[in-house]
């Protein structure tokens, strides 16, 4: 694949760095880093990179190719390629892909653009033959006064919705993709402000642009921060929509926050103070238990891993109520282990570093529950999240060892690096026991076995229930963020609960470890309605199969916008969005 910039190029280049006494060094090495940037924005021109790899390649590389007005031959880096711009308002607009003959369309908002630079965008998008197709854009630089960045982004094709098999609503995912990717190329090139172009589907752009633009940077020099642009609505009055998108964003990119902090920055402590600080504001009731309480309750399970550490355990109470104080809330509770080494069942060190992420159902419940809050979901949601480090040292649960629960059945630990199951255990129990729930769901990255079935492509959900699954399918499809629904059948409870000297065990016999796992809370569940989330393979780092919007080698924050979709279809059964 030839790379090399074209003889036109060169000659431009070339006029342009002989001119002014190029002997002067300064103004030498001013023409050469200026070369630099077109020949890295001409390669990104040439290589034919599909949406994920442009998602990366535009969070690193300055995409300024920009065709002068009038000539179609001479290709300029345009008032240097970014420098100009930094600061600047950008602007993210959609382009349809051809089909049937037609050529690519530009969409509503992006042709009432066009009709302002009086048709210069249209030159530009046939001059540098952008076809639309879903995820493939270029900037353009000093189009218009107002906005000094123009990102015209492929939206795949026009009116795509609902596809069965791949049991998601293709068109508001394209949305998000294009957004997200638009978003994120201006924001490579400095621009302070980002208006985005709502493609018919405002909410869905809100998320897209909201989730491609955040970083977790805290503990980075200030000087090497990335510049977090301003998100602004264009072309469409639905505020409402695109509000509604920025606080499911928003949502996500707090679990990401939590769950991508080191894991001495986010200690159980650390954890309940920063739940406090995000909910408190919306209305929400936080209550801290310390360690006292805990032992009060007889939360064993929950203790059993958390006396490993030096860090004392706490559990937070949580409470929305969005309605009568008399209904029945919704129990959600979250794995909070804000690190995990595995204990005595140590983990290999490469890659021990991701397990700070072992707090993703925590972090996802707290997320989810701001947003329930902020979109005043007319639902009683209440949240009971234990919080503890899983260490290795000579308080440390054993293989072996068993605990009993306060249903008064006993519970052998043989895999200390499975503590998930155990952590929840009693504090599910409790939740239940206190505020007689109407549903119950629990999340938690328990074990591998859900990532090596669907790695990055799904949550695994088991369910007793087929109407919450069907709930969960819809809400996965609308979000973008699916979930597949895995087996509860006897054989796997045979394989947890067929023992001589105990009731459970954590890890089962056998293969299919998610499976096994769900068995184990399945038995902790009387008669509730009830559904497990297993976020292995979707909630920590992300690796295969990246998410345009996602920011490579990161934790995802997932499943939040899907909790909270979920959350707004039980508390809104009767509108169909």
């Amino acid at each position: 694949m030839n790379l090399e910039p074209t003889n036109t190029h060169k000659r431009a280049i070339l006029q342009e760095n002989r001119c002014q006494n190029c002997v002067d060094k300064d103004k030498y090495h001013v023409n050469i880093r200026r070369y630099i940037v077109l020949f890295r924005a001409i390669c990104v021109d040439k290589l034919l990179l599909k949406g994920p790899a442009l998602a990366r390649s535009l969070s690193r590389v300055p995409v300024s190719v920009l065709p002068r007005i009038g000539s179609v031959r001479h290709v300029t880096a345009g008032c240097g390629a970014g420098d100009a711009v930094k600061g600047g308002k950008g602007i993210v607009l959609g382009l349809y892909e051809k089909e049937s003959g037609k050529g690519p369309r530009l969409t509503p908002a992006g042709e009432k653009f066009d009709d302002r630079v009086q048709g210069k965008l249209s030159e530009l998008v046939c001059e540098t033959k952008l076809t639309g197709r879903l995820g493939r854009g270029k900037v353009f630089n000093n189009v218009d006064t107002d906005f000094r960045s123009i990102c015209v982004v492929g939206v795949g094709l026009e009116g795509i919705a609902f596809n069965e098999l791949e049991m998601l609503d293709e068109g508001m995912e394209n949305v998000r993709i294009a957004a997200g990717i638009g978003a994120r190329s201006l924001q490579s090139i400095g621009c302070s402000e980002v208006h985005v172009d709502n493609m018919d589907y405002a909410e869905q752009a809100a998320e897209g642009a909201a989730l491609a633009i955040w970083r977790f940077e805290e503990n980075l020099a200030k000087k090497y921060r990335s510049t977090i642009p301003k998100l602004e609505l264009h072309g469409s009055p639905d505020l409402e929509s695109w509000t509604r998108g920025l606080f499911k964003a928003e949502a996500q990119n707090l679990a990401r926050r939590l769950c991508d902090a080191p894991a001495n920055c986010m200690t159980p402590t650390m954890v309940a103070q920063a739940a406090v600080d995000a909910l408190c504001p919306c209305g929400i009731t936080v209550e801290v238990r310390t360690m006292e309480w805990i032992e009060q309750q007889h939360l064993n399970s929950f203790l059993m891993i958390a006396k490993g550490s030096c860090e004392p355990p706490v559990l937070l109470e949580v409470a929305y109520c969005g309605t009568a104080p008399e209904d029945k809330p919704i129990l959600l509770v979250g794995q909070g282990i804000t690190f995990n080494s595995g204990g005595i069942n140590l983990r290999p060190c490469k890659g021990m570093d991701e397990f700070r992420g072992d707090l993703t159902g925590a972090a996802s419940i707290l997320a989810a529950m701001r947003a329930a809050a902020a979109l005043s979901l007319p639902i009683n949601i209440t949240a009971v999240i234990p919080l503890c480090e899983n260490l290795p040292s000579g308080m440390s649960c054993k293989p072996g060892d068993v605990v009993t629960l306060l249903n008064s059945k006993s519970l052998a630990v043989r895999n200390i690096s499975r503590t998930g199951v155990v952590v929840i255990s009693d504090p599910m129990l409790y939740g239940q026991i206190t505020y007689k729930p109407r549903l119950v769901v629990d999340v938690g990255s328990m074990c591998k076995g859900v990532k090596k079935a669907v790695g990055g492509g799904a949550t695994g959900i088991w369910s007793n229930s087929h109407y919450i699954w069907k709930q969960f399918q819809r809400a996965g499809s609308l979000t973008g963020d699916r979930l597949w629904r895995f087996p509860l059948w006897r054989y796997y409870k045979d394989r947890v609960a067929d023992h001589l000297s105990f009731d459970l065990l954590n890890d089962g016999e056998g293969y299919a470890s998610s499976c096994l796992a769900a068995a184990v809370l399945h038995e902790l569940v009387p008669c509730s309605d009830w559904a497990h989330l297993d976020t292995y393979g979707t909630g920590l780092l992300s690796t295969y199969g990246l998410i345009p919007y996602l920011t490579a080698g990161r934790m995802t924050g997932r499943p939040t916008r899907t909790l909270v979709q979920f959350l707004y279809q039980i508390a809104c059964p009767e509108q169909p969005k």
